[in-house]
């Protein structure tokens, strides 16, 4: 590595990654059992150093490996004098696990509020027609300073609209039982697949992922995914709400001479997979606006083709590894492959990505100039970092030092929507005997009330707006 360039491997020449233009996304692409975790891998120990933070989800447990300190192998060895990598030292990466569970790292959460409609819609895979009466409850909410936490947050909600019947036919429009009913099922498919520990409280600071140690290296963040992976739709909502909320929270920046932050976005094809058009062209803007916050999403996929053209060609750094030809898709892929980068007469490129073997990889990055260079056929350098995944009591041991040790363990459950609207349903009630109980909890009512729009506001601003994907801007 130099100043402003990262070293991934070797052709008849270095090949390297230009800091400057790093913000510019990128393309890991190949066949299962290729190297795409190896380059991941490299590039994030790379950054680091560079004082760049990191996030990445790990999907088979393997990249967790990054936080400790390799050791000589054979053919490593062989590999670093294979591309001049002299000295080819072993060390560790500052690390952060986290997870969605809240087992193989720090519990990693946000509210239903902070979600917002689009993307809770796409998690629950929600109608027009059911995604517009999501939108009037959180419209409602947001009005009546209705805070929605977790998943009984926003079920109460639903059910009090379903008793406002015609004061909200009058103000919104139509909101059918049947609808909300719908709606409700669909919770309870989300609670199923692990979504109730998503949601709640304390909610992620997005700045805990930009955390760098006192001596300048970037923390990788690692999401445990293994267990998430196994719930499709949630994995993908879950690492598109992550790139909102950099895109809400982080300051434009311009151009920088390095990124503020690398977002690895493994198994990418979850995200496109049957999405609806609207939401493609969101993404699509976000992934185009984001630079400008420095920025730099990657992603990780098995085949070019699972990335749609509009994003693909925002997608300037490419590592492309070995594809196999073996259908008429397999044969596509290849072709898209090849077309979509700058070739070099030395090889025909298309050929050359079919036999391509482990470890090697096509590379096309953007000069400085933001060019894109020609494909050159590249032995990817090894890692310093421990080769496979970490042991329990390694992991263990790095959540423990961790700078955020402690923080999100412990969950809360301060009074929210549920309560409130629990107070409320008492209140209308058949008149009953009034008891004490009874009167200091109605008493309490109009406190609550003003306590929960004092914290919204303190919380999320003095306005809620919700940006390109549905997250809340901070103002």
């Amino acid at each position: 590595m130099t100043d402003n360039t990262i070293f991934l491997g070797k052709s008849d020449k270095p090949q390297v990654l230009y800091l400057p233009m790093a913000n510019r996304h990128g393309l890991v692409t190949g066949a299962t059992g290729t190297g795409k975790t190896v380059s991941l891998q490299i590039m994030a120990e790379a950054f680091s150093k560079m004082g760049v933070p990191v996030f990445a989800a790990d999907i088979k447990g393997d990249l967790s490996g990054i936080s400790q300190a390799g050791k000589s192998i054979d053919f490593l060895d062989e590999r670093a004098r294979q591309v001049g990598l002299d000295p080819y030292t072993h060390e560790a990466t500052p690390t952060m696990f986290w997870d969605v569970f809240g087992q193989q790292g720090h519990p990693i959460r946000t509210t239903i509020t902070e979600m917002g409609p689009l993307m809770l819609s796409r998690l629950m895979g929600l109608t027009d027609a059911q995604e517009g009466a999501l939108n009037i409850a959180f419209k409602i909410a947001d009005q009546e300073g209705l805070a929605l936490l977790d998943l009984k947050d926003l079920r109460a909600l639903l059910k009090d609209l379903t008793e406002r019947g015609k004061q909200i036919t009058t103000e919104y429009g139509n909101v059918a039982t049947a609808t909300v009913g719908a709606i409700l099922r669909q919770l309870i498919v989300i609670e199923e697949q692990g979504g109730d520990k998503f949601f709640g409280e304390p909610a992620l600071d997005i700045k805990d992922f930009m955390r760098t140690t006192s001596d300048g290296r970037g923390y990788v963040n690692i999401i445990a995914a293994d267990k998430l992976i196994s719930s499709p739709m949630l994995y993908a909502t879950f690492l598109l709400w992550l790139m909102s909320e950099l895109f809400q929270t982080l300051p434009e920046v311009g151009d920088r001479e390095k990124p503020t932050l690398v977002f690895f976005f493994d198994e990418a094809h979850l995200l496109f997979a049957d999405a609806p058009a609207g939401l493609l062209k969101k993404i699509e803007q976000t992934v185009k606006l984001i630079r400008s916050k420095g920025v730099g999403i990657y992603f990780v996929t098995q085949n070019p083709l699972d990335i749609p053209d509009s994003v693909l060609a925002q997608l300037g750094n490419r590592v492309q590894h070995a594809l196999r030809a073996y259908t008429p898709r397999d044969q596509q892929a290849v072709k898209a492959a090849a077309t979509t980068s700058r070739p070099n007469p030395k090889f025909n490129t298309e050929k050359a990505i079919t036999e391509l073997g482990k470890g090697e990889a096509l590379i096309s990055v953007l000069d400085p100039k933001g060019v894109p260079t020609m494909v050159e056929r590249t032995f990817i350098r090894p890692p310093s970092g421990q080769l496979g995944p970490v042991t329990p009591a390694q992991r263990q041991a790095t959540i423990a030092a961790s700078p955020v040790a402690g923080k999100y363990e412990t969950t809360i459950d301060r009074e929210s929507a549920y309560e409130k609207l629990r107070v409320k349903a008492a209140a209308n009630a058949p008149a009953a005997p009034v008891s004490a109980t009874t009167k200091a909890i109605e008493k309490a009512a109009g406190t609550f009330a003003k306590q929960v729009g004092y914290s919204i506001a303190r919380q999320l601003g003095n306005a809620l707006v919700r940006g390109v994907l549905g997250g809340l801007t901070r103002r």
